[in-house]
C-alpha cells in the first residue's frame, strides 16, 4: 500500500492525477460531499450555538468506507478537493470522519490546492501543501445552515397558506422575485406610437441612410411625432426643405406608400471624424463564462458547468494520455499567472504577429474581495494547445466550449482594437439636419480572434461595419426619399439565462458556482417556465413570490440577500464570525415564521383575485391557486348552493384572465350527444386534462383537441382507440388474471400486481407459459420505495395492493419480503442511533471563531 493517500473529488480527476504522483500515492474520489444535514427538524440547533447534525450521505457510504479503509494503512493524508469552500468543507468533513473513527492519530494531514489539472500544477501542489482553512470551513457551514433554516421554516408556511409540495430558498427566492417582477413590468407596459425620419440619399459613390437629426430648430427627439397625420406633414415639409417638388396627381389625405415627391438634396454642413480604442474583454469567470455560452452556444448553465468540468477533470489527447485542457471553472478572478501570460503572448506573437501585442501584458482587476478564493480565471492549461489541435478528442459540445474559453483567453492578451467613427450632418433647409454615422475597424487587434456577446444592440452597435461615402463640408448629396416609419415601444424583455445571471451578479445575489443549481431549481419546482428561452413565471411562481414579497418583504429584498451574502464572504476571510451571524439572521425570522402562521389568510396566499360577477346567477367569479393548479370559482362557500369549479387552460393565468374568459370554463362539461349504445358522451376537465366520458369510461384528448370544440364523430373515435388498446394490451394470463402478460409503453412484460418482470429478447410473448412467468417474476427486483430523500432511503415501502385471487406461493414471498424489510429497518435505525451517539462528542469539540460551525456525527 502506497504510504501516501491523497483525496479529489471525482473519479476522473482521481484517475488523472493517480499517472502523475506514481507509487508512492493512493489518490481516491470522494464522489463529492461525503456528509449532510440529516434530513429532519432539528439538524441545525439554534439553541446549541447553531449546532449541525450531520449524517454521512447514503449513495457515499461505500466512497467513505474505502478511504478510511486506505487512510488506515497510510502515513500521510492529502486533502485535494477543490479550491473554493465547498472543496474546503469536503475536505473538513473526511477529516472530522477519519478522525472519529481514530485513523489520524500521529499521521500528518496536508490540505493541497491546484487550478489546473497538469503534472507540473499537481506537484507543484503536493510540494507545498497548506492547513485547513477553518475560515472558508465556517463560511460554507454558515451558508449551509441559513439554507437549511429558511427552506426547514419557510416551506411549510407556503404548504399551508399556498399549496403542497412547495419551497422556499434563501437565494431562490429573490431570483424568482426577479423574473416575477419582469413579468409585472412586461403586463403592465402600455405601448406607445413614434415615428422615426430617415432620408435616403444617392450619392454617386455609395447610397446611404441618414437619420433625422434636427427638425423645425430643435433636436429631434423619439416622441416628437406620435400620429401619422403629423409624422406625414413633418415629412411633406422636410421635402420641401430639401428642394424636392410634389408629383402631380399625389395630393392624397392619406399616405398610399407610392413616391409623392422627386428631387431635392441634402447639404453636408458637417464632418466628424473620431478614432477610439475598444479593449478586450477580461478572461472567463465563472459568470461570464455562463453568460457568453447561453448567448453564443445556446448552452445552459448547467449544460456550461458539466461541460467545463469535464474539460478541467482531464481528456485524453493522443500521445498526451488525459491531461486537464482547462483550469478550474468555478472562480470570481479575472487574473492570469506570470507563467500563463508568457505563454499566451509567444501564441499570439506567432500566430498573429508582434503587432497584435501590446507593450506591456494586460492587467483586469477582480470584483471578488475574498483573497482566499481569489485565483486564476479560466483559461486553457497551454494555450499551445490550440482548439484545432484537440478537436478530435472532443465532444462536438466539449469542442465549442473549448474554442470559446481559448479564444476569450488569447484576445484578453491582444491589442486593443482601433475603431474610426465618422459622423456627417446634412442640412435640410435651414432648421432642419439629417445625420449618417459609420464605423470602420482601422486596426482589429483582437477583434481578429474574438468579441463579446449582447444581450441588446446599442444604437452604436448599428454603426459598425458601415461604410460611409467620402464627403466634405459643402457637398450636395441627392436625395432619393424620405421615409416616415410608424413603431411601437416595446416591453422590456422577459430573462433569458446569460441575461438572468447577469442581473443575480450585478446584484451579488447568490454566487456564480450556485447560478445554475438556482436556475435548475426554480425550473424543476415548476415555478417558472422557458419560453422562446426566456423566463416566463408560472402561477405557482407568483403567488410564491407575492406570497414572499407581502410577508417576508425582508428576505426576499435584493440589499438584504445581498448584504448577507457579503457577511458569509467576511467569514470566509477572517472578518466576522458566524455564529453572531447567525443569531443576527435567526431570531427575527423565527419570529416572522410564527407570527405569519397565525395572522395571513390562505385565499390571500394563493392569489385570489375577483373578476366580477356571473351574469346569471349574480355570484362573484373568483380565480385562485388550488391543490391541482389554477381554477376560476362562481360562488362562495357560504352560499346555500355549493360553489361551481372550473380549471383554467394551459394558456391562462389567475393574473391576467378576463371575466369573459372565466365564465367560457364554465361550459364544461358539455354534453355532445349520445353514442350508439343510446349512453350520452360528455367532455370536461379533470385533474390530469381533458378528457371524453362516456358512462364509466374515460379517454384523454390527444394534443390537437379543443374540449371547448370536439365534436361528436371525435370523442366516438377516441372511446373506441381505448378500447382497442385496452383489449390488445393483454396478450395472456394466468390464475384467473393474477399474472399477466401485458403490451407496455416500453414494450411487452410480465405482472402480478406486485412486481414487474422482464420478458428475454429471444422469447415470443405469446409463447410464455405460467412456469416461466412465474419463474421471471420471482428474478425481478421489487418495484422501488416512494418517499427517498437525498440520503437514498425511501421511509418504507407502501403494503402492494394484491389480488384476492393470487396464489398463495405469492401471499408468502410478501410475507418474507415484509419481513426482511422490517429487519433492515430496524439495522439502520441502530447505525443512525450509534451515528448520533458518537457524534454527540464531536459536537461538543466546537470552539467559537476559529473552530468549524459546531456538528454532530
Amino acid at each position: 500500500m502506497a504510504k501516501n493517500l491523497l483525496i479529489v473529488e471525482s473519479p476522473a480527476k482521481a484517475k488523472t492525477i493517480n499517472k502523475y504522483l506514481g507509487k508512492d500515492f493512493t489518490v481516491l474520489a470522494s464522489y463529492g460531499h461525503v456528509r449532510d444535514l440529516v434530513p429532519k427538524e432539528g439538524a441545525v440547533n439554534p439553541d446549541q450555538q447553531f449546532a449541525m447534525n450531520y449524517a454521512v450521505i447514503d449513495k457515499n457510504e461505500k466512497h467513505v468506507d474505502a478511504i478510511a479503509k486506505a487512510a488506515a494503512k497510510a502515513d500521510s493524508l492529502y486533502l485535494a478537493t477543490d479550491l473554493d469552500r465547498e472543496g474546503e468543507a469536503i475536505s473538513w468533513h473526511i477529516s472530522e470522519i477519519l478522525r472519529e473513527r481514530g485513523l489520524l492519530e500521529g499521521k500528518q494531514v496536508h490540505r493541497v490546492v491546484f487550478s489546473e489539472i497538469t503534472p507540473k500544477a499537481i506537484r507543484e501542489a503536493v510540494d507545498h501543501p497548506r492547513e485547513l482553512s477553518l475560515d472558508l470551513v465556517n463560511a460554507q457551514q454558515a451558508r449551509r445552515a441559513l439554507d437549511y433554516l429558511v427552506g426547514f421554516n419557510l416551506s411549510p408556511v407556503l404548504w399551508r397558506k399556498v399549496q403542497r409540495g412547495l419551497s422556499a430558498g434563501r437565494v431562490q427566492s429573490p431570483a424568482l422575485r426577479m423574473i416575477v417582477e419582469r413579468e409585472e413590468e412586461i403586463e403592465a407596459f402600455k405601448a406607445r406610437e413614434y415615428w422615426s425620419m430617415d432620408a435616403e440619399l444617392a450619392h454617386s459613390a455609395t447610397p446611404f441612410r441618414a437619420r433625422l437629426l434636427r427638425l423645425d430648430g430643435k433636436k429631434f427627439e423619439q416622441f416628437d411625432l406620435t400620429e401619422a397625420g403629423a409624422a406625414y406633414a413633418a415629412r411633406d415639409a422636410l421635402y420641401a426643405a430639401a428642394g424636392a417638388h410634389r408629383i402631380a396627381g399625389s395630393d392624397t389625405p392619406f399616405d398610399t406608400g407610392e413616391p409623392t415627391w422627386s428631387g431635392g438634396q441634402l447639404k453636408v454642413a458637417d464632418v466628424q471624424s473620431k478614432e477610439r480604442k475598444r479593449r478586450p474583454a477580461a478572461p472567463f469567470t465563472t459568470s461570464t463564462l455562463q453568460q457568453e455560452a447561453a448567448r453564443k452556444l445556446g448552452f445552459t448553465t448547467s449544460r456550461t458547468m458539466r461541460l467545463a468540468q469535464q474539460l478541467y477533470e482531464g481528456i485524453a489527447i493522443g500521445d498526451e494520455g488525459v491531461v486537464g485542457l482547462i483550469t478550474y471553472m468555478r472562480t470570481d478572478s479575472t487574473s492570469l499567472s506570470n507563467d500563463a501570460i508568457e505563454e499566451l503572448r509567444d501564441v499570439i506573437g506567432r500566430d498573429y504577429g508582434k503587432k497584435a501585442l501590446p507593450e506591456t501584458p494586460n492587467v483586469y482587476k477582480t470584483k471578488s474581495k475574498n483573497a482566499q478564493e481569489a485565483h486564476e480565471a479560466i483559461r486553457p492549461t497551454a494555450a499551445m494547445r490550440r482548439p484545432a489541435s484537440v478537436a478530435s478528442a472532443l465532444s462536438e459540445e466539449q469542442r465549442k466550449l473549448y474554442d470559446l474559453i481559448w479564444k476569450r483567453t488569447v484576445a484578453s492578451q491582444m491589442q486593443h482594437a482601433t475603431l474610426n467613427t465618422v459622423s456627417v450632418d446634412l442640412a435640410c433647409g435651414a432648421d432642419s439636419a439629417f445625420r449618417a454615422s459609420g464605423t470602420t475597424v482601422v486596426d482589429a487587434g483582437f477583434l481578429a480572434v474574438y468579441e463579446e456577446g449582447k444581450d441588446q444592440k446599442a444604437a452604436e452597435d448599428e454603426d459598425e461595419g458601415r461604410k460611409l461615402p467620402r464627403m466634405a463640408v459643402g457637398d450636395v448629396v441627392p436625395l432619393s426619399a424620405i421615409l416616415a416609419e410608424q413603431h411601437f415601444t416595446e416591453p422590456p424583455p422577459r430573462f433569458s439565462e446569460a441575461s438572468l445571471v447577469k442581473t443575480l451578479e450585478e446584484f451579488g445575489i447568490g454566487r456564480p458556482s450556485t447560478y445554475a443549481s438556482i436556475i435548475q431549481t426554480l425550473l424543476s419546482r415548476e415555478y417558472v417556465t422557458l419560453d422562446a428561452r426566456r423566463f416566463r413565471p408560472t402561477d405557482v411562481g407568483r403567488a410564491v413570490s407575492k406570497f414572499l414579497s407581502g410577508h417576508f418583504t425582508r428576505y426576499v429584498d435584493y440589499d438584504f440577500t445581498a448584504k448577507l451574502e457579503d457577511e458569509l464572504d467576511a467569514v470566509s476571510r477572517g472578518e466576522e464570525d458566524w455564529v453572531p451571524l447567525m443569531q443576527r439572521f435567526w431570531s427575527p425570522f423565527k419570529s416572522l415564521v410564527e407570527e405569519k402562521n397565525e395572522s395571513v389568510d390562505r385565499s390571500e396566499a394563493s392569489g385570489s383575485r375577483v373578476l366580477g360577477d356571473d351574469p346569471a346567477s349574480g355570484k362573484p367569479v373568483t380565480v385562485r391557486l388550488g391543490r391541482f393548479g389554477p381554477f376560476a370559482q362562481i360562488g362562495t362557500k357560504e352560499d346555500e348552493d355549493k360553489p361551481r369549479f372550473a380549471s383554467l387552460r394551459a394558456n391562462q393565468s389567475i393574473h391576467t384572465i378576463s371575466l369573459p374568459d372565466a365564465l367560457e370554463l364554465f361550459k364544461l362539461p358539455r354534453n355532445l350527444g349520445a353514442h350508439p349504445d343510446g349512453t350520452d358522451i360528455t367532455v370536461g376537465v379533470g385533474r390530469f386534462g381533458p378528457f371524453v366520458k362516456h358512462g364509466s369510461v374515460y379517454a384523454s384528448l390527444k394534443a390537437e383537441d379543443d374540449p371547448y370544440t370536439v365534436e361528436l364523430p371525435r370523442a366516438v373515435q377516441l372511446l373506441h382507440e381505448k378500447a382497442e388498446a385496452a383489449a390488445n394490451r393483454l396478450i395472456k394470463s394466468f390464475q384467473d388474471g393474477a399474472i399477466q402478460v401485458l403490451r407496455g409503453r416500453y414494450g411487452p412484460y410480465i405482472t402480478d400486481g406486485a412486481k414487474n418482470g422482464r420478458i428475454p429478447k429471444d422469447r415470443e410473448p405469446e409463447s410464455l407459459t405460467e412456469a416461466e412467468c412465474l419463474e421471471f417474476l420471482a428474478a425481478a427486483p421489487d418495484k422501488p420505495a416512494r418517499g427517498g430523500g437525498r440520503f437514498g432511503k425511501g421511509k418504507g415501502k407502501a403494503e402492494p395492493k394484491t389480488s384476492a385471487k393470487k396464489s398463495a406461493d405469492a401471499g408468502s414471498a410478501a410475507k418474507k419480503a415484509t419481513a426482511s424489510k422490517t429487519a433492515a429497518k430496524k439495522t439502520t435505525a441502530k447505525k443512525a442511533t450509534a451515528k448520533k451517539s458518537a457524534g454527540k462528542s464531536t459536537a461538543k469539540k466546537a470552539a467559537a471563531k476559529k473552530a468549524p460551525a459546531r456538528s454532530k456525527a
